[in-house]
């Protein structure tokens, strides 16, 4: 091995998520060390992260600018919180998001992308109440997504898995069909068919009455539902609808944000602007936890007609706009914009569509889908669901490539510094395991 490495003998005492346990420890698969778009196992093994982290590592590893900015931080102000009083440093982060987002004036943090949604979901409903209309308490998500695992997230979420344990959730929500469709497989990008499937909101709006919703929730990219790019004019006629019914729009931006798409957020790439996005995970290139809701000035303004002595939202977080996260959040904002890595992204989705696309005659595949710097090659089930998705994943591992299976898709969204000859490495692991 090259480097030295603590290697913990006892596996047990952390409850790992997402994970099965048992599995994971019949061969642990553990990491000690990150730079730029690589990993280093404990045993010494590189590995290309074709995840990006979990979709965060959207600068690369171990980026010296970012991780300079903490370690300042760390010794200046380790920590102070922003409950009626604050710190220059979260103000500072938060001009800096908005600024990047045209016709969002105002970001509330948090401190990761499940909070995020669940903090869009409260402000959605305490924007009506404050508005004098209380009876909107209906939240309304789709099949298919994933909008984090806390309690509002998972009920508006559409993966049956996820919901299974844990009974009723919160009770008035509804969900749209998916917009995956058999006639769009391979499509490159956007696909041609599911526009229609938008309509399913005017269908609650008929069958509840428009006036008892609150908010409809959908990630403009679908991610970890198994990457569902829009269907083209679907994102139109849901701002069409909720519009027609006063009803708030929420992205979901948790993945698709700073810089998935070539755009700082997927709301600028497909021309469609929502009333609230959810982000976390890319602002800080995930070196310290952090999310934000960002909200336009009409949402905002609803929360000021209060006595002024009182919080403006009963709601926040200890570490909301934590010192530490927010140097790291301004720095990341630095590079990106330094080293021109969302227009690296832009210039990058052309030869990484290409690339995934030429998977397409390979023995086992049966989809392919993309968009941007994302993309996920699905596969033909054999046996349990998640079985082939799960063998390709080990397979990789050994070939240097990290991936995440979801079911039988495989799922990738490398970093956003990735180069021609990077996703060309990415791509030849990917035909040397699935020709196997």
């Amino acid at each position: 091995m090259p480097d030295t490495v603590r290697v913990p003998n006892d596996l047990d005492s952390f409850w790992m998520p997402f994970t099965a346990s048992r599995w994971f420890k019949d061969n642990p698969r553990l990491i000690h060390k990150a730079e730029g778009c690589y990993y280093t196992s404990v045993d010494g093994k590189t590995l290309f992260d074709g995840t990006g982290g979990l979709w965060c590592c959207n600068a690369g590893h171990a980026h010296p600018r970012i991780t300079e900015a903490i370690q300042r931080q760390a010794a200046d102000l380790d920590f102070a919180h922003n409950f009626n009083q604050g710190h220059p440093v979260a103000f500072e982060a938060a001009a800096r998001v908005t600024g990047l987002a045209p016709g969002f004036d105002h970001v509330f943090f948090t401190n990761s992308g499940s909070e995020s949604v669940d903090t869009a979901l409260k402000i959605a409903l305490a924007y009506h109440h404050h508005r004098g209309e209380g009876q909107r308490r209906m939240l309304v998500g789709r099949e298919k997504a994933y909008h984090g695992i806390n309690f509002g997230g998972l009920s508006v979420g559409g993966l049956g898995l996820n919901k299974g344990q844990f009974g009723t959730l919160y009770p008035a929500t509804a969900h749209l069909r998916h917009t995956s469709l058999p006639e769009n497989a391979f499509s490159r990008g956007m696909p041609e068919k599911g526009a229609d499937l938008a309509d399913d909101l005017q269908r609650l709006c008929d069958l509840h009455g428009g006036h008892t919703i609150a908010a409809v929730i959908v990630e403009p990219v679908s991610g970890a539902g198994g990457v569902y790019p829009p269907p083209k004019g679907y994102l139109e006629r849901l701002r069409e609808i909720c519009d027609n019914h006063g009803i708030l729009l929420i992205f979901d931006e948790v993945i698709t944000g700073f810089g998935r798409t070539g755009n700082a957020f997927a709301y600028q790439s497909f021309g469609v602007k929502p009333d609230l996005i959810t982000c976390a995970k890319g602002m800080t290139n995930a070196t310290v936890p952090m999310g934000g809701v960002l909200v336009t000035k009409e949402v905002r303004e609803a929360f000021l007609s209060g006595p002024a002595k009182m919080p403006d939202l009963f709601h926040g977080y200890t570490y909301s706009g934590h010192p530490l996260a927010s140097a790291a959040c301004i720095a990341t904002l630095d590079v990106y914009r330094d080293e021109g890595f969302f227009e690296n992204a832009a210039a990058m989705a052309a030869p990484w569509e290409d690339m995934l696309h030429s998977l397409k005659n390979l023995p086992g595949v049966v989809d392919i889908r993309n968009y941007g710097i994302v993309g996920a090659v699905q596969l033909e089930t054999k046996g349990a669901v998640g079985d082939a998705g799960r063998a390709a994943y080990e397979g990789l591992w050994e070939k240097g490539l990290i991936a995440r299976p979801v079911g039988d898709s495989l799922c990738l969204s490398p970093p956003l510094t990735i180069t021609k000859d990077q996703i060309e490495e990415i791509g030849s692991k990917l035909r040397h395991q699935l020709s196997g």
